[in-house]
């Protein structure tokens, strides 16, 4: 087995694993585990200019990996994504060796 099937497999047994790094989450009404990344995405807002913003508008982000086989398709840019009960657009989605990376947002007054 080389280093791709490898690491393949330790998507579900190591990284979203719940005894190791995933949560158990409802996401589109299924419970699936994923991994929440709050380091990345702070870091992600920091890059963002500050140009632009609406004053009284805050869009809370976030960001989660999810094994591509418990999730389906890829989601597209724009669409409702439901986690744990809460209505979310999808800003964006990519796709590493069998795993999503999915930035959600939600714009609040």
């Amino acid at each position: 087995m080389g280093f791709k099937e490898i690491a393949y497999n330790d998507i579900s047994t190591v990284f979203l694993n719940p005894e190791e790094f995933g949560e158990e989450h409802v996401v589109d009404g299924r419970a699936m585990n994923i991994v929440m990344d709050n380091v990345e995405i702070i870091e992600r807002s920091k890059k963002q200019s500050e140009a632009g913003r609406i004053d009284g508008v805050f869009k809370r982000e976030l960001l989660f990996y999810v094994s591509r086989s418990d999730f389906g398709p890829m989601p597209a840019q724009g669409r409702i994504l439901t986690l744990d009960g809460r209505k979310y657009i999808v800003s964006d989605a990519v796709e590493e060796g069998g795993v999503y990376s999915i930035t959600i947002g939600a714009v609040k007054s």
